[in-house]
């Protein structure tokens, strides 16, 4: 279980919910992994967020966009810029999760 209260955009959200934080380096690439990201609405907390498409299209997103990754087709995340791309990801807790 989460050891503090989770919030989400400034609101705390009950015990049926979890958390995850995903900071990519300055010019690092985070491969994309559908299980990863299922079910999770993402938002990147700071810096900028390039998400790579299967398809070789690229979509850049800034602080404070929020995200579904799950059924995009994208390939790979990248962290273009000069700081750390902080990502948080809620999702339902699953059955037997703590």
């Amino acid at each position: 279980m989460d050891a503090e209260p989770i919030t989400f955009l400034g609101r705390p959200l009950g015990p049926s919910f979890r958390s995850r934080t995903v900071t990519i380096r300055p010019g690092g690439t985070r491969p994309y992994a559908e299980e990863e990201w299922r079910d999770a609405l993402v938002v990147v907390e700071c810096g900028d967020v390039v998400v790579e498409c299967e398809a070789g299209g690229r979509r850049t997103f800034a602080t404070g966009d929020v995200l579904w990754l799950t059924g995009t087709g994208a390939r790979a995340l990248h962290n273009e810029g000069s700081g750390s791309a902080v990502l948080v990801a809620v999702s339902r807790r699953r059955a037997g999760e703590d």
